[in-house]
């Protein structure tokens, strides 16, 4: 897909970070624009600066764990816009902590986040858009974390991994249909977003677990890093290069391939983790 001004693109996640960049660059392509995300302020913030970039905008405010709230959402873009020929399934979360500090609802509330809202994304859209019949793209937004692995993040890369696995069983499901739907997956490094400070949309419900002050510590170091990334609409940009590519891996930060070689070097010779 390389033409679109004009077609409707879906953003989950487009309250903040990398979901408004989305947002903002289609708008900046010329594309109607259809956001969502559970924080309501935050999502008329990004509706207004997509509006203000003089593309037509819908905001529909949804929880994507709720596979209803997602069908309604498909409902409602359908109505106003038509289906989406970009479809960014992008909604996450994250939690730091030991693997075992992390409480069984924070463990649930992430895979509810970050798994099962791409999930349900596919399963809304995907049969609407192999009935229209005519080309469409899904992509799911997934991270380098699904590639290589640290400590005390544990939830979110098991989503991740998850999220890559799901992508590609997709990829070979809709090709073998040989349907006009394409599948990317995107799989950023470090990007400046609230990310971690997930804790601003966690739901009541969700108990976070005791924390060690070793954990306190990664957290800052770990929000520090991430501050130092890349800005979201460059991401947006990087995103948008591989889609026109028709890429279904895409990997916008380079310097992270000799640590994906590596690990799966360890993997293929049956080494541990992280050894040299």
């Amino acid at each position: 897909m390389d033409k679109f001004r004009g077609r409707v693109a879906l953003v989950t996640g487009a309250a903040s970070g990398i979901g408004r960049g989305l947002a903002e660059h289609c708008a900046d392509v010329g594309m109607r624009v259809v956001v969502a995300d559970v924080d309501a302020a935050g999502l008329a913030e990004t509706a207004r600066r997509v509006e203000a970039a003089g593309a037509q905008v819908l905001a529909v405010p949804t929880d994507v764990r709720r596979e209803e709230q997602v069908r309604a959402l498909a409902d409602s873009a359908e109505e106003r816009f038509g289906l989406p020929h970009l479809l960014f399934n992008n909604a996450g979360v994250l939690t730091t902590g030991l693997s075992w500090e992390c409480s069984a609802e924070e463990w649930e509330w992430v895979f509810d986040v970050n798994v099962m809202g791409v999930v349900h994304g596919i399963r809304t859209f995907v049969p609407r858009m192999l009935a229209r019949g005519e080309p469409a793209r899904v992509v799911n937004t997934a991270s380098v974390g699904a590639f290589i692995v640290g400590p005390r993040v544990a939830p979110y890369v098991a989503s991740k991994f998850a999220v890559a696995a799901l992508s590609e069983s997709l990829y070979y499901e809709l090709r073998d249909l040989g349907a006009p739907v394409r599948v990317s997956v995107l799989c950023p490094g470090a990007v400046a977003t609230g990310i971690g400070r997930s804790e601003r949309v966690r739901p009541e419900e969700v108990r976070p677990g005791p924390r060690s002050p070793e954990s306190a510590t990664y957290r800052e170091a770990f929000e520090a890093g991430i501050a130092r990334g890349i800005d979201s609409r460059e991401l947006a940009r990087q995103a948008f290069d591989g889609i026109r590519e028709d890429r279904f891996w895409i990997l916008p930060d380079s310097s992270f391939l000799p640590a994906m070689e590596h690990r799966m070097r360890c993997v293929l010779e049956g080494r541990e983790p992280g050894s040299d």
